[in-house]
């Protein structure tokens, strides 16, 4: 009896230790590559510097790539005979961006480490964070050990990203669909207190929407016509390179740039919470940093799933 309850005991404890093996941390590459982060740090910081629209672009990075069958840099995938690329997804298509850098990332850490034992999912996390502290915004301990997937879904991609379209009920469902709540959702949309967005992604706002500041609107036709100039760059709010609570203000003056901008402020549940970031920066900064980890933590590939690529644009065969 006494050894079967020991037996017991010792499958209880190994299935403990495996799941505490197989979970995300702050310190996975403390022991198997020291230097792995502050390199990270230092490359993302002179990308950033070099332009400052870049922190954006790796944030977005990171998102994207979260939101399509979790964290696991299925985004950076080229096309091939086996993988449907999530850069051709309506939200990625000539809009994403930050790839090179996350190559020179990836080269860098591997040459550091000895070997490649550096995800490229752990590195979109990890230049996310970088990214937004580069601009201003808050620190988080970056929870590491994600694996890098072996597939990848365009359709997933059209599905699961959140389209500038959508208005509030469709945001908090399609973040629902991933396990975060409406904090999470203005918390989150806060990322667009920095970058740019398309002329194809606000057009419909400047031309046909009633909730919006005239003068705002007429600033953003001068750049953005009817018919043309689809890619042209608008910012997402006053202050596009610093990460601050302007993106806030802007949507309390009905100067939110796009439809799914300023569904967080019309008159719906999550007025609140933008006026409560307004209003506090330092709340927004917590919840931003907590949402982000929140975020990082979607369906990651750990322990013996997905692989470590050696090149983050394909799969090791």
């Amino acid at each position: 009896m006494a050894s079967h309850a020991l037996i017991l005991l010792q499958i209880v404890v190994l299935s403990s230790l495996a799941a505490t093996a197989f979970s995300l941390s702050p310190y996975y590459y403390q022991n198997i590559c020291p230097q792995a982060l502050p390199t990270i740090k230092t490359l993302v910081e002179a990308a950033v510097y070099k332009e400052r629209r870049m922190g954006a672009s790796l944030l977005r990075l990171h998102f994207h790539d979260c939101f399509v069958n979790g964290c696991d840099a299925s985004i950076l995938l080229d096309p091939s005979p086996t993988i449907d690329s999530e850069k051709g997804a309506r939200a990625n298509q000539n809009s994403a961006r930050g790839f090179e850098v996350i190559d020179e990332i990836k080269a860098e850490v591997d040459k550091i480490c000895g070997r490649p034992v550096v995800s490229c999912a752990d590195i979109l996390a990890v230049a996310a964070r970088d990214s937004v502290v580069a601009l201003g915004g808050p620190s988080w301990k970056v929870r590491l050990g994600r694996r890098d997937s072996t597939t990848a879904s365009r359709t997933q991609a059209d599905i699961d990203i959140p389209s500038p379209l959508m208005d509030l009920p469709a945001l908090i469902n399609n973040f629902r669909n991933q396990g975060l709540n409406q904090r999470d959702l203005v918390a989150l949309s806060g990322g667009h207190t920095i970058g740019f967005a398309q002329c194809l992604a606000f057009r419909g706002r400047i031309y046909n929407a009633t909730n919006i500041d005239p003068s705002f609107a007429k600033e953003r036709r001068a750049t953005c016509p009817r018919t043309g100039g689809d890619t042209t760059l608008a910012p997402l709010d006053s202050t596009a390179a610093r990460f601050d609570t302007s993106y806030f203000n802007s949507l309390v003056k009905q100067r939110g740039l796009l439809t799914s901008d300023q569904a967080l402020f019309s008159g719906g549940s999550t007025d609140n919470l933008v006026n409560t970031y307004r209003l506090y920066p330092q709340v927004f900064r917590k919840d931003f940093a907590q949402s982000m980890l929140k975020m990082g933590n979607i369906k990651s590939l750990t322990g013996n799933q997905g692989q470590i690529r050696v090149n983050c644009r394909m799969v090791n065969y």
